[in-house]
């Protein structure tokens, strides 16, 4: 569905102890593993990796160490985006965030848009429309409330009561046109209030 690479900073962009670089698309593995050197003992190419697992080593950018990293692996579909999925914790420093972004975009990924990876799990049919708008309710919930309101929408309980009065206005509206076009039959009288009712 989308041909371009997509890669941003994931996390509030300042001085902090970590920050996450998030790459999605079909060359998230390629592009993240032209960049890694694994650590310690491991040898593991972040394309051969298993999905959902966790390497230590360096992001290098011609024969320099940019950073110390983890990098998560996230195969597709089991993802956000239902695209493969590579995350680069790094330290949170804004230049070394940023010189870990442009190493990635230099590799061949784009600056994703505000709001893209949401959009592509949207498109993916990953989350529906109700659940792509709690995303954004949850970053911006300022009290309890509207954290667990925005987390009750992200699960998917408006689009549950939304299916819910459809399949009912569903029914009503079968038993108005059944009327309508078989006017000579009755309409029970406990059918007629239940109707109502709804």
């Amino acid at each position: 569905m989308f041909d371009e690479t997509i890669a941003a900073i994931a996390t509030p962009l300042g001085q902090g102890g970590l920050a996450i670089i998030r790459i999605s698309g079909d060359k998230a593995l390629p592009i993240a593993d032209s960049l890694f050197a694994p650590g310690g003992k491991s040898k593991t190419q972040l394309t051969k990796a298993k999905s959902h697992t966790l390497h230590y080593g360096h992001v290098i950018r011609d024969d320099r160490r940019l950073d110390e990293v983890m990098v998560s692996v996230m195969k597709a579909p089991a993802t956000f985006t239902r695209e493969t999925v590579v995350e680069i914790s790094c330290h949170g420093g804004i230049r070394s965030t940023k010189a870990v972004l442009d190493a990635v975009l230099d590799a061949g990924a784009r600056l994703a848009l505000p709001g893209e990876f949401t959009k592509r799990a949207f498109l993916h049919g990953r989350i529906d429309l109700t659940q792509a708008e709690a995303v954004a309710d949850l970053i911006h919930a300022r009290t309890d409330l509207a954290l667990s309101a925005a987390n009750e929408q992200l699960a998917g309980k408006l689009s549950q009561r939304i299916n819910l009065l459809r399949d009912d206005l569903m029914h009503v509206l079968a038993h108005v046109e059944a009327h309508i076009d078989f006017p000579d039959e009755d309409i029970e009288p406990d059918t007629m209030n239940g109707l109502i009712a709804r």
